[in-house]
């Protein structure tokens, strides 16, 4: 199935979890980061249960230190 992360497209097993999309951006670490799917935001503990349908916009972002 194909989803957009971020503004771009990739392509997904139908059937896979917010969190099998992390875990195939090598996104392994998962600190600091929150997700949004179809403008809404998923708790970190919901994410393997989010299932991900066809045409999914997702936004992950990851908070930096700085100044």
């Amino acid at each position: 199935m194909k989803l957009t992360v971020n503004n771009k497209q990739i392509e997904l097993q139908t059937g896979n979890s917010l969190h099998d999309l992390l875990q195939q951006l090598s996104l392994h670490n998962t600190r600091g980061i929150a997700v949004a799917v179809n403008a809404e935001v998923i708790a970190g503990q919901e994410w393997s249960k989010k299932i991900l349908v066809e045409c999914d916009t997702i936004i992950v972002i990851r908070a930096a230190q700085g100044g």
